[in-house]
């Protein structure tokens, strides 16, 4: 055993293998120990190899998914190594093989994958100047590629989120935000010649030029590799990977890690799942209908057509104009199995009964939905209904087959229908009569024996017996043969008994077998449809996504955006969801970005609502691009290509980044990025060194980005000098979130409103975070002398203002006077103090 263990383990020196015992997966030496730390398993050893105790360490095959889950979420791969020979027919060991490899980035079972987020499996490959990029998501199998510049790599993986990475052995991967597992792969695998002769292969193709791959080497040579190592992991041809989609940057909004994270699409800037746009926006009914929203919300689209028609869906949906309102879709999606990842499974062979359970009730409402959608009177709505079409065959099949509610697992019995295959019918009937049988012969053995209390059982263990007390054995009969000796009683055998134990025994193993087969044959037939269940499953995803949008479209408000070929972005009542979502009253503000007016210096005190109001603008922008809704009185937005944002900063001391080289390079990477039609957000820049090096360099960075890019920005800032560039500069505007004193105290009205602020509030802003009342009483004094006094001999002056004058000295007594607290002052104590002024003052 330990001979055939270690070659199968020398296939895979660097993977965990999970060998079949009986009801256990084992794991021996090194493996052995690594699996006890990582699952929290017992470590033991049994037997010795060259004079060494061997090590082992397993797992319950019944609940392998829960540990095959935590090693996966700890970067693992596991190979799963099953006896495929026949016991009673083997000389040794029974034959094992591997059947699959359990890896992040190739998960299929439904255990092991989060629900409403893709799993996706990517292979980067730099050539030059570009980067090559192939990712597929194993569960649905949709295999796509992209090209970047290499300076870009990363930025695309952490937009992608992969679960596991592929790169070339003598390559090293970039550095990533998030911990990705990483497998270097032999480097003639990412050969682009051999990758699309393996692709097209795949896709029963002579070629593959009709995929537009053309010219696109380092990524063709990524897909090659990606393939070869999801067939490999997977023991499969991968039957459902039927073609690849080549994504372009023109065709979406492109927006970068930074971006993506400022804007909260779906995490929030510490990494929770909520509050986020997608955690407010999803009101799916499946999990497909979740991530295709998911997909939709990180890939924004440039064309309005398609965005239209998503946004007619929804129109046609909502309560004003809706034949067919989102609540009907939504109840009818609401029993839908994830048919996406079935199909998968189907493909691959490891389609579960329940999972065909599933798909089957699937299908049994698709004559119903169809002719929701197909009554609607809405075009996109109809469009939808034609995927959605009765899949009667399918189903047919599904539902003649299968019982009810099958058994979990086939080798448990109990999933093919009666009456559905003769043979297993008549074995089905041997087992069935065990019973009646067991009656009528107790009934003749007490008649024949005399023994009142003898019994006629059957236990999985011992088989068929009878069972005698102590006190009743002197009846015996002379052909009973003992079985089993019982503390109370004996347990004994008939030549009648045996023969129909050997009969109804081999009735079930063969009842068990037959099912097995037929239940094969179900997905071989099913795997003729699954051109068929995939556009089931794409349909469905879509239809739940936009009825998701409808739904939120009407709880929270929304309208739908307008599309126009001007320069131009006009916001209305413009809301930011996610802070809405957790505060009572909401501010809304407009926004107006045009050619004659396309950079807005936002100012005003802190927390006044700056970022908030910017990134409400970008958040609108993103929305409607998306094909969402929107959370303003009326949106009209003209073409955009990219959103940047420079939002907030914090040093990177893993990569050696101080805060402030990382503010730089997020700035860099806008001022050698952004278009005329770029929406830039910048809030705050150059807090991070002195302040005139800060002030010159935010002044040089608006002023390039007014004159020389002339993209849409908003440019948030507390060096009111920077407001003079309104004077300087015609496409440029002053705006500022408004706030009043009351007292010593500051009410924040987060209200937008022309010209710059007059003030930044710092000092007040301190006070409501709790700075000691002396220490924000000193602050005021030292800031009234910054004020009114000089700045120190040999200081840099103002860039932008003309000297102040030279103010008078203040005399010794207003000093003492500003610092005296009156309120807490005793009668006794402010008249002596007024002596002292009066003193002073001579």
């Amino acid at each position: 055993m330990m001979q055939q263990y270690l070659a199968l383990k020398a296939g895979y020196p660097h993977t965990l293998l999970f060998y079949r015992m009986g009801d256990f997966y084992e794991l021996f030496h090194a493996d052995a120990e690594r699996a006890a730390k990582l699952l929290d398993i017992t470590l033991t050893t049994r037997g010795a190899s060259a004079g060494q105790p061997i090590r082992m360490a397993g797992v319950p095959y019944h609940a392998v998914e829960q540990y095959l889950a935590k090693l996966v979420k700890l970067g693992e791969s596991v190979a799963i190594c099953e006896q495929v020979g026949d016991p009673a027919a083997s000389k040794g060991p029974v034959e094992r093989k591997v059947v699959r490899v359990v890896t992040p980035g190739t998960l299929t079972d439904s255990a092991l994958l989060p629900a409403t987020r893709e799993s996706l499996l990517v292979a980067a490959c730099v050539g030059g100047d570009t980067a090559g990029l192939a990712w597929l998501s194993l569960a649905s199998g949709r295999l796509r590629l992209a090209e970047v510049p290499s300076a870009r790599l990363a930025g695309e993986l952490d937009r992608l989120q992969p679960a596991e990475l592929l790169v070339p052995d003598d390559a090293d991967p970039p550095a990533l935000r998030a911990a990705v597992p990483v497998r270097r792969i032999e480097s003639w695998q990412f050969d682009p010649a051999g990758a699309a002769r393996e692709l097209a292969r795949q896709f029963g193709t002579a070629d593959l030029s009709g995929y537009g791959v053309e010219g696109l080497s380092p990524a063709l040579g990524a897909a090659g590799a990606l393939l070869a190592y999801a067939r490999h992991t997977q023991q499969s041809t991968l039957p459902h990977v039927t073609g690849l989609t080549v994504e372009r940057e023109s065709e979406f909004v492109q927006m970068d890690a930074h971006t993506r994270r400022n804007l909260e699409i779906s995490e929030t800037l510490s990494g929770a799942p909520s509050p986020t746009l997608v955690s407010l926006l999803d009101r799916s009914a499946t999990s497909m209908g979740s991530r295709r929203l998911l997909h939709w919300m990180h890939h924004p689209l440039r064309d309005t057509g398609a965005l239209s028609i998503r946004h007619d869906a929804i129109a046609a949906l909502l309560p004003r104009e809706a034949r067919v309102r989102h609540p009907a879709v939504l109840d009818q999606l609401a029993g839908w199995s994830d048919v996406e990842r079935i199909a998968a499974r189907v493909a691959l062979g490891t389609a579960r009964p329940r999972d065909l359970a599933g798909l089957r009730d699937t299908l049994a409402t698709l004559p119903g939905l169809h002719g929701l959608l197909a009554s609607a009177g809405s075009p996109a709505l109809e469009g939808l209904a034609a995927p959605l079409a009765p899949a009667d065959a399918l189903h047919a099949d599904l539902a003649a087959s299968l019982r009810d509610e099958p058994a979990a697992v086939v080798r448990e019995g109990g999933v093919i229908r009666d009456g559905f295959d003769r043979e297993l019918d008549e074995l089905r009937a041997l087992q069935g009569d065990c019973g009646a049988f067991l009656l009528e012969m107790e009934r003749r053995e007490r008649e024949r024996t005399g023994i009142a209390n003898l019994r006629v059982v059957f236990n999985k263990v011992h088989g068929f017996f009878i069972e005698v007390t102590q006190g009743q054995l002197d009846k015996v009969p002379d052909d009973y043969r003992r079985r089993q000796t019982m503390k109370n009683a004996e347990r004994f055998i008939t030549p009648e008994l045996k023969t129909f134990e050997d009969k109804a025994l081999a009735a079930g193993e063969r009842a068990l077998a037959r099912e097995k087969d037929l239940y094969d044959a179900l997905l071989a037939r099913l795997q003729g449809g699954l051109a068929r269940l995939r556009e089931i499953a794409d349909g469905g995803a879509s239809l739940d996504a936009l009825a998701s949008l409808a739904a939120s479209a009407e709880a929270l408000g929304l309208t739908r955006p307008a599309f126009t070929n001007d320069d131009v972005i006009e916001i209305a009542g413009g809301r930011h969801l996610v802070v809405e979502s957790q505060v009572e009253d909401f501010i809304a503000n407009d926004t107006g970005l045009s050619r004659s007016r396309q950079l807005l210096l936002v100012t005003g005190p802190n927390m006044g609502g700056k970022s908030t109001y910017m990134r409400q603008v970008a958040q609108i922008a993103l929305l409607a691009s998306c094909g969402s809704y929107v959370p303003a009185a009326s949106a009209t937005l003209g073409p955009i290509d990219r959103i940047f944002t420079r939002i907030g900063a914090s040093d990177d001391l893993a990569g050696g980044r101080s805060t402030f080289m990382v503010e730089m390079t997020e700035a860099a990477a806008i001022l050698n990025g952004a278009t005329t039609r770029s929406l830039v957000l910048v809030d705050e820049i150059g807090r991070g060194t002195s302040t005139f090096d800060g002030l010159a360099l935010a002044y040089a960075i608006a002023r390039h980005l007014a004159e020389r890019v002339r993209c849409y920005t908003l440019f948030a800032t507390h060096y009111f000098e920077l407001t003079q560039l309104a004077a300087e500069l015609p496409n440029v505007a002053n705006v500022h979130l408004d706030a009043v004193e009351h007292k010593d105290r500051i009410v924040f009205l987060h209200r937008l409103e022309p010209g710059p602020a007059d003030k930044s509030y710092g000092i007040h802003v301190a006070h409501l975070a709790g700075i000691p009342k002396e220490i924000v009483r000193a602050a005021r004094k030292h800031l009234a002398e910054l004020e009114t006094h000089l700045r120190p001999a040999g200081a840099q002056p103002d860039l932008f203002a003309a000297p102040a004058a030279q103010a008078p000295p203040v005399h010794p007594a207003l000093e003492e006077l500003a610092e005296l607290d009156c309120d807490t002052l005793t009668p006794r104590e402010a008249l002596e103090a007024l002596y002292r002024l009066k003193k002073q003052l001579g």
